[in-house]
């Protein structure tokens, strides 16, 4: 039979709501991201790590013929609930995968437990989806990570490479709160001193009134930019005179916004589950076929999708290469560990990634064997297997209320 005579046929059955024939099953994921708007770039960051996994896998996940379908949220939570429901209902999806920012993981959730359908979460790292509100959402799981789980290890970086007080400047939403919460509870618990926490709102382009405000006497400016503001903190801080040492979070440094800082970053410090620069054999192939492809360095919006690929082409492939139902696809995703590009992941019995953090520093060097110098975040040192419960223990993190922008509390600001 040719393949022409085949897909007519396979048409034919599909029209008349027949059966699929064994070894055609078609897995039907919904992909939600913003591809317009202020993250657009962002959005179609994440949408290629997944698809880049899909194209070395013949379009298959676990045998499985895999049909994406991508949303555009524009960086909205209502705007990703609308699409999500819409995913769902008319288009049938099995699961659906993405949301951006931490807010539209708190907005998703509920709609994946409302239509009892999976959702992984690739990107998003809302904190509470895998702590205390984990009973709420049990078709939630994340492939990515919690916005706390890279501080805490560069908190006792921190400490232990002898800063004394910090200033914090982060975005005013809740991965701002999230992120500066990790990092201040175990600078704190190691001797640390928060002595300021400024907020400027998402989205904010101009610093200027924010700088000036910075208590003089901080060892280092703690930062957690997203997307353009990135790009605009470190230039305009350093553009004003301010020297002290930076260290921040991973997004403030991701390679989305990396290649297009000067040498202003040199030096700058941050924490995230992944980085360009890891060293390893699995990541330089991945960054070699990304950079081949799509022409860019890839972050961790790309990695975290790919991953999220290999992670259900895995559970696809246990489960026979067809779709095993919500329930059994989350009891299978939990059982699996990956070596992916940014290193060994597993899932605790949260749903939650248990992964390597990386604290890393902008160096101007050579990797992978390409020519040019160009900024890189080069490990300097590992943290193995991190927890979301870092070295509190479950019960004892999960005693505390989550991360927001009051607590912990600001208790040595003046």
């Amino acid at each position: 039979m040719t393949n022409k005579v085949r897909n007519i046929l396979l048409g034919g059955v599909l029209a008349l709501g027949l059966a699929v024939p064994a070894g055609a099953e078609e897995l039907r994921i919904g992909f939600i991201a913003p591809t317009t708007g202020l993250y657009a770039q962002i959005g179609k960051d994440m949408v290629d790590g997944f698809q880049l996994y899909l194209d070395e896998h013949g379009g298959k996940l676990g045998g499985a013929d895999i049909k994406l379908i991508v949303e555009d949220d524009q960086g909205k939570p209502d705007t990703g609930v609308t699409k999500a429901k819409k995913l769902i209902l008319q288009d049938k999806v099995n699961l659906f995968i993405g949301g951006l920012l931490a807010s539209s993981g708190y907005a998703l959730a509920p709609v994946s437990t409302a239509e009892k359908t999976v959702y992984l979460s690739s990107v998003s790292s809302a904190d509470d989806l895998t702590q205390r509100q984990l009973e709420k959402y049990p078709y939630f799981l994340r492939t990515s990570w919690t916005s706390s789980l890279p501080h805490h290890p560069l908190g006792q970086w921190a400490c232990d490479n002898g800063f004394k007080k910090v200033v914090t400047i982060a975005a005013d939403y809740a991965f701002g709160y999230e992120v500066v919460g990790g990092f201040q509870k175990a600078f704190e618990d190691c001797g640390g001193k928060v002595v300021q926490k400024i907020w400027p709102p998402l989205g904010t382009k101009d610093f200027g009134p924010f700088i000036p405000t910075m208590k003089a006497d901080a060892d280092a400016i703690f930062t957690v930019m997203v997307g353009p503001m990135a790009l605009q903190f470190p230039k305009q801080l350093r553009g004003s005179g301010v020297k002290k040492p930076i260290i921040g979070s991973g997004v403030s440094y991701d390679e989305f916004v990396l290649p297009f800082m000067g040498d202003e970053v040199i030096g700058d410090v941050s924490a995230l589950h992944y980085g360009a620069g890891i060293d390893t054999p699995e990541n330089a192939k991945f960054v070699k076929a990304y950079r081949t492809k799509y022409g860019k360095m890839p972050g961790y919006y790309s990695e975290n999708n790919y991953s999220t690929a290999m992670w259900i082409d895995e559970a696809i492939k246990q489960a026979g290469g067809k779709w095993p139902g919500p329930e059994q696809f989350i009891k299978l995703m939990q059982g699996i560990k990956i070596n992916a590009p940014r290193g060994p992941v597993s899932m605790d019995e949260n749903r939650n990634p248990i992964e390597n953090v990386y604290i890393k520093k902008v160096e101007k060097t050579k990797m992978f064997g390409y020519e040019k110098e160009e900024l890189w975040n080069k490990v300097i040192k590992v943290y193995p297997n991190v927890s979301q419960f870092w070295t509190y223990g479950k019960e004892k993190f999960l005693a505390q209320p989550v991360y927001d922008r009051d607590f912990p509390p600001c208790k040595f600001c003046e």
